[in-house]
């Protein structure tokens, strides 16, 4: 055998014996599908964070850790005499040849898009596979399978880009800026006749308004939980340098006015970026 199938068969044994009735680990054992998904979610996160920092070593740790995921939740699924961890590989493999007709199946694709097109006629031929043997009355839905786990930004964009496949999407990205304009006035109503900010139809014309952001973005092309990704990290990156300067100053955060306040965060731009200083504000 090669070396990652040994590694691969070693790390299938050792979750076997994590999981023994009686030598196994009792946390290992007392886990279900349920409490090990959070952990499955939190593991994706760090690998992509792990590929942002761009540390190789990080990045195999993180993928290992993401590996062991799979390899427990197919235990559980075997124990249970659902199917195994060589059902999970063999399913993704046969997935990815039908989904692969260019590569396996000596068909030709003129272009990327023609290539993603019909990956997406794909999926949606096996989803409708899928509902065909669902039982009488199955039916299957544009915005089947969309996980309801995913980031809420990352799935807005999805199921936006899901109905647009089936024509329910605005034209272009200035009627999409037209929809963000009249949420926010809608939040802004919403507001002014609320008892509270964060009144219940508050915090659904704010929904709204996420809603129709991430979807102007995706007609603009671009993915806004990476945008909002890298506006965090902005943000972070010059928090931690305005709590250098103040200390290095002797200032206590906790005593410093709303001016101090900008002068820190105008000072931490253009320490980062001085051409771009002058082009944004405080938050």
């Amino acid at each position: 055998m090669s070396d990652a199938e040994n590694a691969l068969t070693a790390l299938l044994e050792l979750m076997g014996r994590l999981r023994d009735p009686e030598r196994g680990c009792p946390w290992d054992l007392r886990q279900t599908f349920a409490t090990i998904a959070p952990y499955t979610i939190e593991e994706a996160y760090e690998v992509a964070d792990a590929i942002e920092r761009g540390d190789p070593a990080q990045i195999r740790d993180e993928l290992g850790d993401l590996l062991f995921q799979v390899v427990f939740h197919a235990r559980m699924a075997e124990e249970r005499g659902w199917f195994d961890f060589a059902a999970v590989a063999g399913g993704i493999h046969d997935k990815l040849v039908r989904r692969h007709p260019h590569v396996f199946a000596g068909k030709s694709a003129a272009s990327e898009a023609e290539l993603s097109r019909n990956w997406e006629e794909q999926k949606a031929r096996e989803r409708a596979q899928g509902a065909s043997t669902g039982g009488p009355g199955a039916a299957v839905s544009a915005l089947a399978d969309v996980p309801r786990a995913l980031p809420a930004l990352v799935r807005a964009a999805k199921l936006g880009r899901r109905a647009g496949r089936v024509g329910f999407d605005w034209p272009n990205a200035q009627q999409v800026r037209d929809k963000v304009l009249e949420e926010l006035r809608e939040v802004d109503a919403a507001l002014a006749t609320a008892g509270a900010p964060n009144a219940p139809e508050v915090v659904e014309e704010m929904g709204d308004l996420l809603f129709a952001l991430a979807n102007w973005s995706r007609h603009l092309q671009f993915d806004a939980e990476e945008a909002l990704r890298g506006a965090n990290s902005k943000f972070e990156r010059r928090f931690r340098d305005m709590e250098s300067l103040a200390l290095a100053r002797g200032l206590a955060l906790s005593t410093l006015n709303a001016a101090e306040w900008d002068g820190l965060w105008l000072e931490a731009k253009v320490r980062e970026s001085p051409a771009r200083a002058g082009l944004e504000g405080s938050p």
